[in-house]
């Protein structure tokens, strides 16, 4: 009868990270090892908290199904000699099979006779086969890093201090970094109680509820979220939603306790975003938003234990007072000096070893933002607003407080902009041009900060690739891909038609030739193709994989007409995308053969002249007229193309191309080449035949 299977590694506290990695790794690994020892399973789960981490699964078979499977071995000239009795090799093969030598038999395959055999393995128990499984799943847990402990070779996350493991009411005998299994688990460390005996693994999320541990990650956020939202609303404000703190204290206690703590208003007078860095970077504590939106001087910290709150909100209090004066320290400080004062000393900062200081940098975006500006046919006013913010965009890297607090760069410098007068259209661009940050974040608002915004990615994109610093593997040590993908989602947030290889040799013109390793020419190359893999990353996440393959390949200089025109094709009925997609890849495999020259009417070669040739000329004379007028509308380009096809399709039905008449067989090939070029330009709809096939 199939029973339901507990695992559970008790440990000293792990790090937050460590209980998601195991949590989501432990269902893969034992998944792949039953399937290896044909132990079937119903559905299985990972929990986890610092504490322990736990796997349940339901119906796990209690023994192996009966193997039976017909094997190969040698060829039967091998296994047999002159006189047919079984040779070494035969014998060999039949020990190795578990069978007599007399139950082998001769097999033809393509290769030839062999001799095979029928082997039979009775099925084990789960009981036999389970423990040596767990414990080679729990060495597999993957985590950042490992330690050993003790005398024990084996290493874990953290030391291993109980295992309980059972399959149904049976405890399995797993021996683990020196532990045994057993049935005892435990609770919370100061509220559990003491030991718990569980009788199978049905009662084991209940029994530690009980004992004040939430062992589901889910339900103990849940949980968190609803008593820091409850707890917020009884100081007469809101709670400030951070995912990142979410995540990272649903990992770091096992029941969650909400603790409010305050401080000074006069903090208030600090910009809100460090308020909410130094609580959330230093504590992990939340803020809490007044009924007007403006910040409270409260905080809530999650904590493990609800044991003398008062005493860890005087800590907490204590701590975040300390932290804040920090803070008010720097800010006052920071505003002493001007930020355009500040430019000199960006000189002594190092960009890149190859690639100059940040104060090179800052000249090169600087020039760089008038010359896409001027590309991009942007208002003058725009581009100068850009080309200030441009100019004091990294002056708050020198300050105080982004030196304690790194994440504030940008927001610190749009903040001290505000206070020493600057234009706020200029200090936004010094908050927007580092945006977006991450895939979460929006990209900039204002033309002129996303404008700075692209000018400081390519600058970065250019310099790297032309001294050969591109990212390999996983590595991306200078955050490349995620700069391209940010300079992609702005240009088609803000849908600007910029040339890459212009926008790339412009970059390029910037640096000193002799100390890259890579010419403009060469460099616009390798940065073209490098965006354009991106750009399909930015596209899949609402188009057909296909498409994007298709209107990449068809060119990917201008990445707004490339989603233009991948837009436009996915808005057409894949039916109807397949089979044009069909038709012209057969006149794209035809063309390889034609010679040079334009092709003509067929009806001017003299002759019998088949309707659908004729028709099939006349659309496409009127296919490249409507194509010349339309091709800066995609989707009106793409609706012609998807009528031409069917002409071409009834032409591929009815008329045979490699005819014995060279002149017409010439003419016929001339056209394919046309028409394979013509609509090439828009897409290569080759990809969309491979795509509909696969599928």
């Amino acid at each position: 009868m199939p029973s339901d299977l507990l695992l559970e590694i008790g440990v000293e506290e792990l790090p937050a990270s460590f209980v998601a990695s195991a949590v989501e790794a432990l269902p893969r690994l034992f998944a792949q090892r039953l399937t290896e020892l044909r132990l079937s399973h119903g559905a299985l789960r990972a929990v986890g908290t610092p504490r322990r981490v736990a796997l349940l699964a339901s119906g796990v078979e209690d023994r192996q199904p009966d193997l039976e499977e017909e094997v190969v071995g040698p060829p039967s000239r091998v296994a047999f000699d002159a006189a047919g009795k079984p040779t070494r090799a035969a014998e060999a093969f039949a020990a190795k099979a578990g069978v007599e030598s007399s139950a082998l038999f001769v097999k033809a395959t393509p290769k030839g006779d062999y001799v095979a055999a029928v082997r039979r393995e009775a099925g084990a128990t789960a009981l036999s086969l389970l423990p040596a499984l767990l414990e080679r799943v729990s060495a597999e847990i993957p985590f950042r890093k490992s330690m050993r402990w003790a005398r024990e070779e084996q290493a874990f996350g953290r030391p291993v201090r109980w295992i309980v493991a059972l399959l149904g009411s049976e405890v399995l005998a797993v021996r683990f970094a020196g532990v045994d299994s057993g049935r005892t688990t435990y609770g919370h460390r100061f509220l559990g109680g003491g030991p718990l005996t569980l009788t199978s693994p049905s009662g084991y999320e209940a029994a530690l509820r009980a004992a004040h541990v939430l062992v589901d990650p889910e339900e103990r956020r849940r949980a968190m979220v609803e008593r820091l939202e409850a707890e917020a609303a009884r100081l007469g404000g809101t709670l400030i939603p951070d995912e990142f703190l979410v995540e990272e204290n649903g990992s770091l206690v096992e029941e969650p306790q909400i603790v409010a703590g305050s401080f000074d208003p006069e903090f208030l007078a600090l910009p809100e975003r460090v308020i909410l860095d130094v609580a959330k970077g230093h504590q992990r504590y939340f803020g809490v938003r007044a009924p007007d939106g403006s910040l409270m001087p409260r905080y809530l910290a999650v904590v493990n234990t609800a044991i003398a709150p008062e005493n860890v909100r005087r800590g907490n209090d204590r701590v975040m007072r300390a932290r804040l004066a920090d803070a008010k320290f720097f800010f006052d400080e920071d505003r002493k000096t001007p930020l355009e004062g500040r430019r000199p000393a960006l000189d002594r900062i190092v960009f890149h070893k190859r690639l100059g200081s940040v104060g090179d940098k800052v000249r090169r975006v600087e020039r760089l933002v008038g010359e896409l500006g001027t590309a991009l046919g942007l208002p003058s006013a725009v581009v100068g607003t850009a080309l200030k913010g441009a100019g004091l965009a990294k002056c708050d890297l020198v300050t105080l407080m982004v030196g304690e607090l790194p994440e504030l760069q940008g927001e610190m410098g749009r903040a001290y902009a505000e206070a020493q007068g600057v234009d706020p259209g200029v200090a936004t661009v010094i908050a927007e041009h580092y945006l977006p940050r991450g895939a979460d974040d929006a990209p900039a608002s204002s033309d002129a900060g996303a404008l700075a915004a692209v000018a400081d990615r390519l600058d970065t994109l250019v310099g790297s690739c032309a001294v050969n610093v591109m990212p390999t593997g996983t590595a991306d040590p200078l955050a490349l891909r995620r700069a391209a993908i940010g300079l992609l989602r702005t240009l088609l947030a803000r849908g600007w038609d910029l040339d890459v290889p212009r926008a790339v040799a412009a970059a390029h013109g910037g640096y000193d030739a002799a100390t890259l390793d890579l010419d403009a020419a060469t460099t616009a190359d390798r940065m073209s193709a490098f965006l354009a893999q991106r750009l399909r990353g930015v596209l899949a996440a609402d188009l057909p994989g296909d498409v994007i393959d298709a209107c990449v390949a068809a060119g990917h200089a201008r990445p707004l007409d490339v989603s233009r025109r991948a837009r436009a094709l996915a808005a057409i009925d894949p039916a109807v995308r397949a089979s044009a997609g069909e038709v012209f890849k057969r006149a794209a495999n035809i063309a390889r053969d034609a010679p040079e020259g334009a092709p003509v009417s067929p009806s001017s070669l003299g002759g019998e002249v088949h309707a659908s040739e004729q028709a099939l000329w006349e659309g496409f004379v009127a296919l490249e007229a409507e194509l010349g007028a339309s091709l800066t509308e995609p989707t009106r380009a793409l609706a012609s193309l998807a009528g031409f096809a069917p002409l071409l399709g009834r032409f591929f039905v009815d008329v045979f191309v490699m005819v014995d008449d060279v002149p017409v067989r010439e003419n016929r090939l001339r056209l394919m080449r046309e028409i394979h070029r013509t609509c090439s330009r828009l897409a290569a709809f080759n990809f969309l035949a491979k795509a509909e096939a696969r599928g």
